[in-house]
């Protein structure tokens, strides 16, 4: 299925002020939107065309994580850090 790309314009200070908004209704709706200035085409929002990070959080793909990185390191340690 071929999807069809609908373009809209936003000048660039309605973009400046709606940015974030419009960052989520392109993720929804696959809409591309042109910012202009003075009438003029200068940049273009679109959804991502890339592939999705594949390790967590978006970390480097060298990162290793060893042991409990989430339970409370405990008052022992605290004591000897100081």
């Amino acid at each position: 299925m071929v999807r069809k790309e609908i373009t809209h314009s936003i000048k660039a200070s309605e973009f400046k002020a709606k940015c974030l908004a419009l960052m989520d209704d392109v993720a929804i709706s696959g809409e591309t939107w042109v910012g202009t200035k003075n009438g003029r085409p200068i940049a273009e929002l679109r959804p991502y065309s890339g592939g999705r990070i594949a390790t967590p959080f978006g970390l480097h793909p060298a990162l290793e994580i060893h042991g409990d990185v989430i339970s409370p390191l405990g008052d022992d340690l605290w004591k000897a850090m100081e």
